[in-house]
């Protein structure tokens, strides 16, 4: 693989950019306070503006690295305001997710992507499929998030899968 770091990377309606100390805000109104949105992951809710802060210059001096991949999700309709729960179900994910995908295959050169999510978490399962991803199978209780040890629905999608176009469209 030939790493490129997190790329600006856009569509007509989402922007995947990196997070800077100006999101802090927006990022506590929008997802880290939000007890649902923090629920499936593996860092419990911000709850103090010092803890965002460190995040995001940890974030930020990450960005320096070739092989640091983590992006700010915005929809443009929105300004450039990182989003939360309240842009749910509005086909935000799977695009940002099909941008990804694309870049991680044309520009990194991966041969393969994989993702996994908390089965009780099904729309993360929902997103990887409507991208193209295949089920590869549950790993019982080997992961852990806030809701404790938990089983992994993994998913996986190869270069010549997408090249061919067996899962998602024909490149």
């Amino acid at each position: 693989m030939n790493h490129k770091g997190s790329q600006r990377l856009e569509t007509d309606r989402v922007l995947l950019r990196w997070f800077t100390l100006t999101d802090a805000a927006a990022m506590y109104k929008n997802w880290v306070s939000d007890p649902e949105v923090t629920k499936f992951l593996t860092w419990p809710e911000h709850d103090s503006e010092e803890t965002r802060r460190e995040t995001l210059v940890e974030w930020e001096k990450s960005y320096e690295k070739e092989n640091y991949y983590q992006w700010a999700i915005i929809l443009k309709e929105n300004g450039n305001e990182p989003i939360g729960r309240n842009w749910w179900h509005q086909g935000i994910m799977s695009e940002a997710l099909i941008i990804l995908i694309d870049f991680f295959f044309e520009k990194v050169g991966a041969n393969r992507i994989e993702s996994l999510h908390d089965p009780r978490n099904p729309h993360s399962g929902m997103v990887m499929k409507k991208c193209g991803m295949k089920y590869e199978g549950t790993l019982r209780s080997s992961d852990r998030n806030n809701q404790g040890i938990c089983d992994a629905d993994w998913y996986g999608l190869l270069r010549s899968e997408r090249e061919i176009g067996i899962y998602g469209e024909v490149k």
